[in-house]
């Protein structure tokens, strides 16, 4: 695949899946609504700028290119339960309108970003794999099975090549300060800041995490790659949010006394991914967490200066 069309690439994750398909030798285009927060247009990257739901936009974006990355999404958990409406209209009516704009434009090749830590909803498992039941508990994971589902029927119908990430929680260089997804991002940034960490529950609600720079390699991988289907994208293991707190107290060396808020009910308990069917194909996290947050860290405190944090 020559010329890649990443959406959402001047996001977090986006921009970094951006670094790692031009470091493969791709030609690369970014359909975004803005763009980079924490550095300049790239001037090897071709920009559009627009929303990914408008037609007219897509038809633009997606002339010439071989294959699609699927980042984008207006939605996190914990906001799209608040207007499930807006949410299917953003994000699975969009998506769906892409594919049938990637049919007609040819381009046979799609990479979308799903959710790992959505849905499956409340495991039956300690470790998850990619055959457990799904069963979102989120809107937001909802919408992220439903667009597996539409691709699964474009593949069937019209020979669409796609693969599914079903990514843990992503953190690392670039995550901004937004308060409403990334745990590690925010904590960090809130410590940079002086400000108090808020812990929604007791801190016992464990995740699985990967490395930013760790995905977005494999999402290039997967570009070029003769591979299909769904696969988990994550360390394999598990870290409650006390123990990310504890983290943060020996990285950063600062006394931290988090206030612990009433949890909220669309956070899954727990949630770790079986990892073995991406790694039987090659890729296998190389960051190990206590690392990648002091790359964090000292990302952080390289820019914490910048006033405008998304």
């Amino acid at each position: 695949m020559n010329r890649v069309l990443v959406i959402g690439g001047c996001g977090f994750i986006g921009s970094h899946i951006v670094d790692s398909l031009l470091a493969r030798g791709c030609r690369v285009r970014v359909l975004d609504m803005k763009n980079e927060v924490f550095r300049a247009p790239l001037s090897e990257v071709d920009y559009v700028t627009g929303s990914f739901g408008s037609e007219a936009v897509l038809r633009q974006a997606l002339q010439g290119v071989d294959a699609v990355v699927h980042t984008a999404s207006t939605t996190v958990p914990s906001t799209s339960n608040l207007d499930p409406v807006a949410d299917i209209q953003g994000n699975l009516i969009a998506t769906v309108r892409l594919l049938k704009e990637m049919r007609q434009a040819g381009v046979r090749k799609m990479v979308f970003l799903s959710s790992g830590g959505t849905v499956y909803g409340i495991p039956e498992t300690e470790i998850v794999e990619e055959t457990h039941p799904l069963a979102p508990i989120s809107s937001y994971g909802i919408v992220k099975v439903a667009v597996e589902h539409y691709l699964h029927m474009e593949r069937q119908l019209h020979g669409l090549d796609y693969v599914v990430l079903r990514a843990a929680n992503p953190y690392g260089p670039r995550q901004g300060y937004n308060g409403v997804q990334g745990i590690i991002g925010n904590f960090l940034w809130k410590i940079a800041h002086g400000e108090q960490i808020e812990i929604w529950g007791d801190g016992s609600i464990v995740r699985d995490f990967i490395y930013v720079q760790d995905l977005a390699e494999l999402c290039a991988i997967a570009v070029q790659m003769p591979i299909q289907g769904c696969f988990n994208v994550g360390s394999g293991k598990g870290s409650s949010v006390n123990e990310i707190v504890e983290a943060i107290r020996v990285l950063t060396k600062r006394t931290i006394k988090p206030v612990y808020r009433p949890g909220r009910s669309f956070d899954v308990p727990r949630i770790v991914l079986d990892i073995s069917r991406i790694k039987a194909v090659g890729w296998a996290p190389r960051t190990e967490l206590i690392d990648g947050m002091r790359q964090s860290w000292d990302w952080i405190n390289q820019h914490r200066a910048i006033d405008d944090i998304a």
